[in-house]
């Protein structure tokens, strides 16, 4: 079942809705085309909640609205307080500003949600794993993931890992990564794509 999100602002709804060039849209759903997996430790029972997705998901866009909108500011505020620490706001900052376009400029579809609940060797409390592909204007095509983190059910969940790969449009095929880029790509496009994630 679909959840809607409506806490979202316009341009973060914007960034997300797929195959649509329209500003200002209605807020994104999750709906049943995107990929959905529970990751727990063995014997353990977890299904996430209404309010576990929408929290998740609203931070993934408003983190993702941040950065289109080149507030470093905010999108750093958003960074788990471990994450800040091994990327000081100064040189996080530089290394994004350097960048001519970012992988938050396209126009972003969220392909998989993964869920995983106090994982080994973590932090404890409960992740999220956005696997998205994005398709700038110009023809580039960017995917990765973001990973949102929660302590606790009344904390607010941050952003603890981001990556992405850019891929030129001179590399791109009918709207596909040509073969031999597509092997080498280490993000998720979706099933019986052939990546090396």
């Amino acid at each position: 079942m679909a959840i809607e999100h409506r806490g979202l602002v316009a341009a973060a709804a914007a960034l997300l809705l797929a195959g649509t060039s329209v500003a200002l849209a209605a807020p994104p759903t999750l709906g049943p085309e995107v990929e959905r997996n529970i990751v727990v430790p063995d014997g353990r029972a977890f299904a996430p909640t209404a309010a576990d997705e929408e929290g998740a998901i609203d931070r993934f866009a408003t983190y993702a609205a941040a950065l289109a909108r080149r507030d470093y500011a905010a999108a750093y505020a958003m960074l788990r307080l471990s994450f800040q620490a091994s990327n000081p706001r100064l040189e996080w900052e530089m290394n994004m500003r350097k960048r001519s376009a970012l992988w938050a400029d396209g126009q972003l579809r969220i392909l998989r949600l993964s869920w995983y609940p106090d994982p080994a060797g973590q932090p404890p409390g409960l992740y999220a794993a956005f696997d998205f592909r994005g398709d700038r204007k110009d023809g580039t095509m960017d995917c990765g993931y973001v990973v949102v983190h929660r302590t606790d059910p009344a904390s607010p969940f941050t952003v603890v890992r981001t990556d992405t790969s850019e891929v030129p449009p001179e590399l791109i095929e009918d709207g596909v990564p040509k073969a031999d880029v597509l092997h080498q790509l280490p993000c998720y496009l979706g099933k019986g794509i052939a990546t090396s994630f």
